[in-house]
């Protein structure tokens, strides 16, 4: 593609937008200022992790909890870790008070526009019941780390995806007690 093509919106809804240029077709988020991915750790080394119905894939998806920044009108102008603080409560019931910036970086560079930050949310503990939104039907799961791909591996089988940022969050969950144990870092 040449990069001084023009862009054209092929069409638009509440949260994305659908452009192509030249051959390209891709997604662009809008009326957000970006996304962000927790990864809660429990301090009895248990990560949380969410299961919801995605429509685009007609299954029920094993995530870690995640939402979209600034995106209604009481949230314009949110800050990233807020939004992380408010998503974690919302879908999972857990909070804390040991944040983490861990990564950023766009989500799907060959389809959409999105960057997502992803934090770290230590010492994780229930004061809530989670579940989502009005518009969500969340399935909260607490696992232990040691062991946990054999369960992923089970929801696979039952035809349940696991978003690869499941993995990168599992390391990241396994690099925060090596370190709290001395053990680098």
């Amino acid at each position: 593609m040449n990069r001084n093509e023009p862009r054209r919106v092929l069409a638009e809804g509440k949260y994305v937008r659908l452009v192509a240029a030249g051959r390209w077709e891709w997604a662009e988020r809008v009326n957000t200022s970006g996304a962000v991915v927790i990864v809660p750790v429990t301090a009895d080394r248990r990560l949380v992790l969410i299961e919801q119905y995605r429509v685009p894939l007609g299954a029920p998806v094993i995530e870690l909890p995640a939402g979209l920044v600034g995106d209604g009108p009481d949230f314009v102008g949110e800050r990233l870790i807020d939004a992380a603080r408010r998503e974690l409560l919302e879908e999972t019931g857990y909070d804390s008070d040991r944040w983490q910036y861990l990564v950023e970086g766009p989500s799907t560079p060959g389809l959409a526009s999105e960057h997502y930050t992803m934090f770290l949310a230590a010492e994780a503990r229930q004061s809530g019941e989670g579940g989502g939104d009005e518009f969500e039907d969340i399935l909260v799961h607490s696992r232990p780390l040691e062991g946990i791909e054999t369960w992923l591996n089970a929801r696979r089988r039952e035809g349940k995806p696991v978003d690869p940022k499941v993995h990168l969050g599992i390391f990241y969950a396994r690099e925060y007690f090596q370190k709290d144990e001395g053990g680098g870092g």
